[in-house]
């Protein structure tokens, strides 16, 4: 049951209106009821402190991997470990086991979530039956039950005309059709980004083009069908560069960024580190400068974790073996932070990646902090200092490029629906 709270004293941030001041946040029936001055009558049941803090909208991230449909229980765990890293909005992709493409399963998840009492779960539907890329699957059904949009994960339908009919029933439905910019046919058995660095490793590279003739048909097909389209992951200078044409032109599309790729480039990998065994693989520090660019500029829209619980044993094998994947969503707020440091954009610009822009994405209500919206809120340290590791990740997944580091930023508090969902130092998140 939610109950009204004060947070005092914290230097408020809304990254949608600019908004930047040391203020009171006065919550109430699940949303912000004022900033600043309480209304009249108001009487708080609870008052958080939040001097030296920061109080900002509940990061919205649009790629995490709860391991539900497939890990029985998983759900609640990764959940926690969302709540933790201050995320309270988490795109569920579809690639589960099985993939999400009944409305059943979708239903399920959606139960387990709320019982979870974690952050708000967006579920993508599967673009196609099985994730087979041959038969649509039931889109309409899907969203009737809940997903926010439809996903084809992993590469794009080798036959294009499955994709264009997709595209095509989303835009009779105005859907969204998140795509990630790889063509199958050229993949090869590539685990890493072709380059020099690759070459030298003896690693199986995977070609810049699977990336840009993806996009090539993506926009043509996008053009024909006038559906709307989230690009999931890039990872290339000339990716950036294609999105960047796209949105000149005016096509409905948007994108997003591993925050892997905005810290990691492909000599990380070092001696064959799995740690870095991502998918898309890392890149030059040419296509990283350009990832840069393309969040600076608004080319890219957002940043998501890219979330993936891949077991120890998983990583404990020879790289070209190792499963792909990192986890991320307790690390996504801080290393935020430090590109923001890095780069030396204003707080409230850096925040927007992981908060507003990824709400208008999904057409959401949340990633924002003003009066009469939903009260969604995470309170951090700035500049709390934490080492990555496997006794500092809630998560399942305690595999991390990061990990051993030492970052900077540390949420306290994390706020869903008015509801006090995680506390810095309680053994279990507070209940819903």
């Amino acid at each position: 049951m939610t109950s009204s709270i004060t947070i005092e004293h914290g230097r408020v941030i809304d990254p949608a209106s600019g908004f930047d001041a040391v203020a009171d946040v006065h919550l109430a029936d699940g949303r912000v009821a004022a900033i600043g001055s309480p209304p009249q009558g108001f009487t708080p049941q609870r008052r958080i402190d939040a001097a030296g803090c920061v109080v900002v909208p509940g990061l919205v991230d649009l790629c995490a991997r709860m391991r539900e449909p497939g890990a029985e229980g998983a759900l609640r765990g990764e959940m926690r470990a969302a709540l933790a890293g201050g995320v309270t909005g988490v795109v569920c992709p579809p690639d589960t086991d099985p993939p999400l493409d009944e409305p059943g399963l979708v239903r399920m998840l959606r139960q387990r979530s709320r019982e979870a009492a974690g952050a708000r779960l967006y579920p993508l539907g599967a673009l196609t039956a099985g994730l087979d890329g041959v038969t649509l699957a039931e889109v309409h059904t899907l969203a009737e039950v809940g997903c926010v949009a439809f996903a084809q994960t992993g590469a794009l339908p080798e036959n294009h005309g499955t994709l264009l009919q997709a595209l095509r029933y989303a835009r009779t439905f105005d859907l969204a059709v998140w795509l990630a910019p790889v063509d199958a046919t050229l993949l090869g058995d590539g685990i890493a980004g072709e380059g020099a660095f690759a070459a030298r490793l003896g690693l199986p590279g995977v070609c810049v083009a699977a990336e840009t003739v993806a996009l090539h048909t993506i926009f043509e097909l996008q053009r024909m069908s006038g559906a709307r389209v989230h690009i999931c992951r890039l990872s290339s200078a000339q990716g950036v560069e294609l999105v960047r044409a796209a949105k000149r032109e005016g096509l409905p599309v948007t994108a997003d960024v591993s925050v892997h790729h905005v810290h990691c480039i492909d000599r990380d990998i070092g001696y064959f580190d799995t740690r870095f065994r991502l998918d898309p693989p890392l890149r030059s520090a040419e296509d990283q400068e350009a990832i840069r660019g393309g969040l600076a500029d608004g080319t890219i829209d957002a940043i998501c974790s890219d979330h993936a619980p891949v077991s120890v044993d998983s990583k404990l094998l020879p790289f070209g073996e190792a499963a792909p994947g990192a986890t991320g969503l307790e690390t996504l707020l801080p290393l935020v932070l430090r590109w923001a440091r890095s780069e030396r954009l204003p707080l409230q610009r850096a925040l927007a990646a992981v908060t507003c822009a990824p709400a208008r994405i999904l057409r959401e209500d949340t990633g924002v902090l003003e009066a009469g919206r939903k009260a969604d809120i995470v309170v951090f340290d700035p500049d709390a200092e934490w080492t990555v590791g496997a006794d500092t990740l809630l998560s399942s997944g305690k595999n991390s490029p990061f990990s051993g580091q030492s970052l900077r930023g540390r949420v306290r508090y994390t706020v869903v629906g008015g509801d006090v969902r995680f506390e810095r130092g309680a053994t279990t998140p507070s209940p819903a």
